[in-house]
C-alpha cells in the first residue's frame, strides 16, 4: 500500500464475493455499491470494484485483486491464486469458520465487521432482558401447553447483568442495560475496564460473576478457549430462576447441560439467537425444551442497514489503506478474533 498518503497511479482492485445461497441482507448489489460510492467519492475514484457471485470469476479476478470482501473463500494455495492480495474483509463479526489461519499468507491483513451490529444488538438485548424479566419464556411454554399459571415479575431496575465477552456487541448490550437501570458486570480476556460496565473481571473469575447475576449474556467469539465454556458447572453457579441469553456462537454453551437446567427449573428462562448446528434441524430436541425461546441468528442484522454499513466500513478502511494507516477491525489470527 502507499505510505504517508502518497498518490497512487493505478486504481486499487477490489473483489466482492457474494454467495447466491446467502440472504439478500448480506449481499453487495450493484445498487448498494453505487450508493456507497456516492457517499465516499474520494475513495471511489481510486478503486475499481468487481462484484462476483460464488466463484464465477474468482480466480481470474484474484490475479489482480489487492482487496477481497467476502464471507468465506477457498483458502488453498491462496498466495498463488492471489499474488497481489493484501487485505481480506469478512462481512461478519465471527471468523471461526476460517480457522485455523495457517492459510493466511504473510503480509495479508484480515478484518471483520465487528461494530456495525451495535444498534440492532442493543435493541435485541433490551427486548430479551425484558422478556426474561417478565418470564416470557415460561409464559410461552405455558401457552403452548394450554396452561394458565399467573406469574408476577418485579421491576428490572436494580438487578444485575453479566456480560460475558465485552467487545463491541457486548458493550452495546451493556449500554442498553445501564439505560434500563441494571448493574452490569463484565468479563473480557484483557480485564480492561469498559464504559457502561460497573465491574470488569477476567475469564478465570467466571463462576464468581455468574453467581452474582440475575441475567447473563454470552457475546464471546468461538475459539478453542470459549468452546463449551458454559457447561453444567457454570449453569449451576447461576442464581435460581436466572436468565441466559446467547448472542455469540452456539458451541460456547453445552446445550445438554442447558436443557437439564431448564427442565429442572434451576434456570428461569433462556433465549438463544445462536445454536449448534445452524440452521437448527427440525428434529432437534431444543425446539421442545421448556422455558426456551430460539431466534434464527437475527439479533444483530437488519435488511435495511447491514449491507450499507458494511460498505461504509469497507470504504472507510480503503481510505486508511490508501493513506497507509492501520485498518480498523483487524483480526488477530493467534486469538481467532
Amino acid at each position: 500500500m502507499p505510505s504517508g498518503g502518497q498518490k497512487r497511479k493505478d486504481k486499487i482492485q477490489v473483489h466482492i464475493k457474494n454467495n447466491r445461497a446467502g440472504d439478500l441482507v448480506f449481499r453487495t448489489t450493484p445498487e448498494r455499491l453505487a450508493s456507497a460510492e456516492k457517499r465516499h467519492p474520494d475513495v471511489a475514484s481510486q478503486v475499481e470494484t468487481l462484484i462476483d457471485w460464488d466463484l464465477d470469476r474468482f480466480d481470474e479476478s484474484m490475479q489482480r485483486a489487492e482487496v477481497l470482501m467476502t464471507w468465506e473463500l477457498p483458502t488453498a494455495d491462496l498466495k498463488k491464486r492471489a499474488p497481489y492480495l493484501r487485505w481480506i474483509h469478512i462481512i461478519g463479526a465471527g471468523v471461526e469458520h476460517l480457522a485455523p489461519f495457517g492459510w493466511l499468507p504473510r503480509g495479508v491483513t484480515l478484518t471483520n465487521n465487528a461494530g456495525i451490529h451495535m444498534e440492532k444488538t442493543a435493541e435485541y438485548v433490551g427486548m430479551a432482558l425484558q422478556m426474561l424479566n417478565h418470564r416470557m419464556p415460561k409464559l410461552y411454554t405455558d401457552q403452548r401447553q394450554g396452561c394458565w399459571d399467573a406469574v408476577y415479575s418485579t421491576p428490572i431496575a436494580g438487578k444485575t447483568l453479566a456480560v460475558i465477552g465485552v467487545g463491541k456487541m457486548g458493550g452495546a448490550g451493556a449500554r442498553r442495560a445501564k439505560k434500563m437501570g441494571l448493574r452490569v458486570l463484565g468479563i473480557r480476556r484483557s480485564g480492561r475496564p469498559a464504559r457502561y460496565v460497573d465491574q470488569m473481571y477476567r475469564p478465570d473469575q467466571l463462576n464468581r460473576v455468574l453467581a452474582e447475576a440475575d441475567f447473563v449474556i454470552i457475546n464471546t467469539p468461538l475459539t478453542p478457549a470459549t468452546e463449551g465454556m458454559i457447561g453444567k458447572t457454570q449453569l449451576q453457579k447461576m442464581k435460581p430462576g436466572g436468565g441466559l441469553i446467547n448472542l455469540g456462537r452456539g458451541p460456547v454453551i453445552d446445550h445438554e447441560a442447558l436443557t437439564a437446567s431448564l427442565n429442572s427449573g434451576h434456570l428461569g428462562g433462556a433465549i438463544l439467537d445462536v445454536t449448534d448446528p445452524e440452521p437448527l434441524p427440525a428434529d432437534s430436541p431444543l425446539w421442545d425444551v421448556p422455558n426456551l425461546i430460539i431466534t434464527p441468528h437475527i439479533s444483530s442484522d437488519d435488511e435495511v442497514s447491514y449491507a450499507p454499513l458494511t460498505l461504509d466500513l469497507l470504504f472507510d478502511n480503503l481510505r486508511r489503506y490508501i493513506a497507509g494507516k492501520p485498518l480498523k477491525n483487524r483480526v488477530n489470527p493467534r486469538l481467532g478474533y
